[in-house]
């Protein structure tokens, strides 16, 4: 469902009915969510399910944004524009081959740059309610400033070594330990809905400016030899070590 709803949103953004293709990929991201929760259910989890995964998310948070920033914008740049639309899906790409070669022994707290499907949601969140509609919110003059740098930045994201905290599953053990994660994240939801999804670009946006606040504490403590020792998925020195 993750990779037939991918499939779908690139059809509907090659019929120009951007709408649709941005909440498909939104509708992507709970079956990408949920998948997890199945296989424990039905006890399937397996190597087959990873790369099946990865390659669903590849289509769904890669190429289809890619497509759909494309369509709806960057082709009036031709060149310039086929290069900057397809960064999603070219890092996504490489962000997915280093996750799955380190599956063994990450630190399950923490991603390794920012995850394709965050990645997708602030594209298609931003391009959806801040950028299409003739809203007033921002200048049409800045607006193609802002998408471009907004890609640029999220394709960076991805292949960088930034931490990123991974989506905690829901449990009265995992509440009780991170309520405050919890309550961000119910927060989030219910703002989302209220505001009929205008809320998802200021939250997610949160999201990346957490994890680089984050980033540059560790690197400040690792410079000043306060942290001995943190062992999440390795040690960077800086943002982009492969």
């Amino acid at each position: 469902m993750n990779l037939f709803s991918g499939f779908f949103a690139i059809v509907q953004a090659a019929q120009k009915d951007y709408v649709s293709a941005g909440w498909l990929i939104v509708l992507a991201g709970i079956f990408d969510a949920l998948d997890g929760a199945m296989a424990r259910l039905t006890n399937s989890s397996s190597e087959f399910g990873v790369e099946l995964d990865s390659l669903a998310d590849v289509v769904s948070f890669g190429t289809a944004p890619s497509f759909i920033l494309y369509a709806a914008f960057f082709h009036e740049w031709r060149t310039a524009g086929v290069v900057i639309a397809s960064l999603p899906a070219l890092c996504g790409a490489l962000r997915l081959a280093r996750f799955n070669v380190q599956l063994v022994g990450f630190d399950k707290d923490y991603f390794r740059g920012l995850p394709i499907p965050s990645a997708a949601l602030v594209l298609m969140s931003y391009l959806l309610f801040y950028h299409l509609p003739e809203t007033g919110i921002i200048s049409a003059d800045v607006k193609p400033v802002l998408l471009t740098v907004i890609t640029l930045a999220v394709s960076l994201l991805m292949v960088s070594t930034i931490r990123y905290e991974t989506l905690p599953k829901p449990s009265p053990r995992a509440i009780r330990s991170a309520p405050l994660k919890f309550i961000v994240i119910f927060i989030g939801i219910v703002a989302s809905i209220v505001t009929r999804g205008k809320a998802i670009f200021p939250f997610m946006l949160l999201y990346l400016v957490l994890g680089i606040v984050r980033q540059c504490v560790h690197m400040y403590r690792h410079r000043s030899g306060d942290e001995e020792d943190d062992t999440v998925e390795g040690e960077d020195v800086t943002p982009f070590d492969v």
